[in-house]
């Protein structure tokens, strides 16, 4: 088993920034595949950004590519999602997820954290 928290999550205007912290619990991640989802209201989820927990290789959504950074530190187990140029569109509820590399699915999620870009 897996547990996901997140947070940093909040209220920003328009061109600010936010970051947001994902701390795992349960087992290594080693070899497990992270990833940021976002909901906005009246949608589906869909993906934002990930990280592979061993190589470190990133990949991003088209909307947030340029502005938004993955990382993740083993030290502490969190991965993080640095958010640069906050636009209104990028409002939504924020989730962080796990891909178990048995099953390729995404089988662990957090709570979710929301942001709001707002004047």
């Amino acid at each position: 088993q897996v547990q996901l928290v997140e947070s940093g999550g909040g209220l920003v205007q328009p061109g600010g920034s936010l970051r947001l912290s994902c701390a795992a619990s349960g087992r290594t991640l080693r070899n497990y595949f992270m990833a940021w989802f976002r909901q906005a209201p009246g949608k589906e989820r869909e993906f934002a950004a990930a990280i592979s927990w061993s190589a470190g290789n990133t990949y991003y959504a088209d909307s947030v590519k340029g502005r938004f950074t993955i990382s993740r530190d083993n030290a502490k187990n969190t991965v993080y999602l640095q958010m640069n140029s906050l636009k209104p569109e990028d409002t939504a509820v924020y989730y962080c997820g796990a891909r178990t590399p048995d099953t390729g699915r995404y089988d662990y999620w957090g709570q979710g954290t929301q942001v709001t870009v707002s004047s």
